[in-house]
């Protein structure tokens, strides 16, 4: 009997003892992975720019900026794979002379430099948070996005990022370490920043919007359901080497989401029918069109490859996911 536990000891620890690097661990999606990688027994560091940052709750190194320079020798010791989460993000004030520079710099340059120093450090798989932008910023009436879809950055932004997916398979190419690129679109979740906090914070006070007549379709993902697919990405040998889409599974209208975010809420939806053309012309005017072209344009993503390959389902409902996220 003492043998069994032994050996049963043995198999857990085999199990736990996955070493894994996750950058951006304070930011919305970074804290929820770390939270996930904790119940599953992963041993987590987490480089940090300042010592302000550090937590007792995993590895903490103090690595300063991102960029082609950074050094993540101490914190790649002995990892076996690297979530490369943290970013330049969109910049709602931008200042750079050169935002393109910028935001190559850390996502670009950033990045490769992290995933040479990781291919040589051992690690055995690269899982990159890209974006949807890498294959632009909207679908057609009927056409959706898919893996093999062409690649249309149309921003610094998504440029970046895409730069940084196509010099990631070259290394993976010419070292062996496996990359997986995942393309999740637009994150819902309790305390998302950006657009979809800034419209939580509009229905929650149930003003009204110039939005009932908007007849679109949008991919969401929810923040448990992206932490899932990650974990997912991490511990499934079918994922190495391979690009994902990443969404719900359900895609929603605008006018559709406000009514069940409001419902989740326990709130009315106060809906107005305003022609779609009156939006963007009074949005254009005001220097908003491309927050117009969010809430009126459509962006839908199929996941067929993940359910298919990974036998990967979001596990959590859209209306769940929204009752989570406004709680």
């Amino acid at each position: 009997m003492l043998i069994r536990i032994s050996l049963l000891n043995q198999l857990l620890c085999l199990v736990v003892e996955m070493r894994i690097l996750s950058t951006g661990s304070t930011g919305f999606v970074g804290k929820a992975l770390i939270s996930a990688l904790h119940t599953k027994r992963h041993e987590i560091s987490a480089p940090m720019r300042n010592q302000s940052e550090s937590s007792a709750s995993f590895n903490s190194f103090v690595i300063g900026d991102i960029d082609a320079t950074t050094n993540w020798s101490a914190a790649l010791h002995g990892a076996d794979a690297v979530v490369h989460l943290a970013a330049r993000v969109h910049v709602m004030s931008e200042n750079a002379r050169d935002p393109l520079r910028e935001f190559r710099r850390v996502n670009t340059d950033g990045t490769l430099n992290l995933a040479r120093q990781a291919a040589t450090a051992g690690v055995r798989r690269f899982i990159f948070l890209s974006t949807i932008g890498v294959n632009g910023n909207s679908t057609a009436h009927g056409k959706i996005f898919t893996e093999t879809s062409a690649s249309l950055p149309h921003d610094p932004y998504s440029v970046s990022k895409h730069e940084a997916e196509v010099g990631l398979r070259a290394i993976s190419n010419s070292t062996g370490m496996e990359i997986v690129i995942i393309r999740p679109t637009l994150v819902h979740g309790s305390k998302a920043p950006g657009n979809f906090g800034k419209l939580t914070r509009l229905v929650s006070k149930s003003l009204p919007l110039p939005l009932a007549s908007i007849d679109n379709r949008r991919s969401l993902v929810g923040i448990d359901n992206l932490i899932n697919f990650i974990v997912t990405c991490l511990e499934h040998p079918a994922a190495a080497n391979e690009t994902f889409l990443v969404s719900d599974g359900e895609d929603l209208s605008t006018p559709n989401l406000i009514r069940r975010m409001a419902r989740a809420m326990n709130r009315p939806a106060r809906l107005l029918p305003v022609p779609k053309s009156v939006l963007m012309a009074a949005a254009a005017m005001l220097g908003k069109r491309d927050m117009a072209q969010r809430l009126c344009g459509s962006l839908q993503v199929d996941i067929s490859k993940a359910r298919a390959l990974l036998g990967w389902n979001p596990p959590v409902s859209v209306d769940e996911g929204l009752r989570r996220a406004v709680k």
